[in-house]
C-alpha cells in the first residue's frame, strides 16, 4: 500500500481573510491521519501575510505565493520520489501551485479539480487581487505574472489534463467579469450537468477524462460541498455537493491507484465553533480515502 504523507502547509497568503490558516491542526485534531492512516510529514511554514496589493500586478502576496510555491514544491517532491501520496492541508487555494509544480518536475500529470468555484479569474477582474481566485488559471499558464512561471516551468498543467468538478458560481463570474473557463480545454463538469446526469456518472466521466495519463493530482475545496451543510467558507455560493457525493467521487477516484497526491483547502475552522462540521468533513473525507 502507499504510504500517505501529511504536510501542513497552513498559507492563507493567496486570501485577504486569515482563518483557513487554522485547517491543518484543526483536521489532525480531528483525527484525519489516523482515519486515513497517514504519517505526520511536519509543516512547511509559509512567509507572512502582506495586507498591501502589488501596484504593478494587481496580485496580493506576489511574492510571498511565488517563494512559498518553490518551498512547498521543495517539500513536495522527495516525497513523490519515494512513491508516497502526499496529502497536504492547506490554507487556501494558492497552495495549489506548489503541488502542481512538484509534480510538473516529474513530468506530465493531471488534475481533479473539486471546486465549487472555477478559480479562473484574472488580477484585472479579481478586486482583492486574492489568487485563491486565480490558481487555475496560474496554473494553465493564462496569468502574466511570475506566478505562472515557477522555473520557468509555463503551464504547470495542460488545461485538456484538468477536470473540474462541482463549479457552481458561473453567475458571479460572469457578473465579475472573469475570463471564462468554458472557453478554455479544461474538461468542465459542473454542478449543473452532475444533477443532469447524476454523481455516478459524473465521477465516471471525470476519470475517464484522465485516464490516459499515468496518474493525477486530486485538489479538493471543501466549498465544493452544499453551503448548506459546509458553511464554514469565506466564500459562500448556494448548492454543491452533499457528503455522500462527495465520498462518491472520492472513492472511485483513490480506486484507480492513480492519484499521486492531493490537497485539502479553503475549510475555516473559526466559523465552525463547536468543530462539528470538520468532524463530519474529515469522516467524509476518510471514508472516500479508505473504501
Amino acid at each position: 500500500m502507499v504510504t500517505r504523507t501529511i504536510l501542513e502547509a497552513p498559507s492563507r497568503l493567496g486570501l485577504s481573510t486569515g482563518g483557513v490558516a487554522m485547517l491543518p491542526k484543526a483536521l489532525l485534531a480531528a483525527g484525519l491521519a489516523e482515519k486515513i492512516g497517514a504519517r505526520l510529514g511536519g509543516e512547511v511554514v509559509p512567509p507572512d501575510h502582506d495586507p498591501r496589493v502589488d501596484a504593478a500586478t494587481g496580485v496580493l502576496n506576489l511574492a510571498g505565493i511565488a517563494s512559498y510555491t518553490i518551498t512547498l514544491a521543495d517539500a513536495i517532491g522527495p516525497l513523490l520520489e519515494a512513491g508516497d501520496m502526499p496529502v497536504v492541508l492547506g490554507g487556501d487555494c494558492s497552495i495549489l501551485l506548489g503541488c502542481l509544480l512538484a509534480a510538473r518536475r516529474r513530468g506530465r500529470s493531471g488534475l481533479l479539480f473539486l471546486d465549487g468555484h472555477a478559480d479562473f479569474f484574472q488580477p484585472a477582474a479579481e478586486p482583492k487581487g486574492e489568487v485563491a481566485s486565480m490558481e487555475l488559471a496560474v496554473a494553465a499558464g493564462r496569468h502574466d505574472t511570475v506566478l505562472a512561471r515557477p522555473e520557468g516551468r509555463s503551464p504547470l498543467i495542460r488545461e485538456e489534463d484538468v477536470v473540474a468538478f462541482g463549479r457552481r458560481d458561473e453567475q458571479d463570474s460572469e457578473e465579475s467579469g472573469s475570463q471564462r473557463i468554458e472557453e478554455s480545454d479544461v474538461h468542465l463538469i459542473n454542478l449543473a450537468r452532475i444533477r443532469d446526469i447524476g454523481i455516478a456518472a459524473a465521477a465516471d466521466r471525470a476519470l475517464e477524462h484522465l485516464a490516459r495519463l499515468d496518474g493525477f493530482w486530486l485538489h479538493l475545496d471543501a466549498d465544493v460541498l452544499d453551503a448548506a451543510i459546509m458553511p464554514a467558507v469565506d466564500h459562500i455560493v448556494e448548492g454543491g455537493l452533499g457528503w455522500d457525493e462527495l465520498v462518491h467521487v472520492l472513492r472511485p477516484a483513490f480506486a484507480t491507484g492513480r492519484v499521486i497526491g492531493m490537497n485539502i483547502t479553503i475549510l475555516n475552522p473559526s466559523l465552525d465553533p463547536d468543530g462539528s462540521i470538520v468532524g463530519r468533513f474529515v469522516d467524509t473525507v476518510a471514508s472516500g480515502m479508505t473504501a
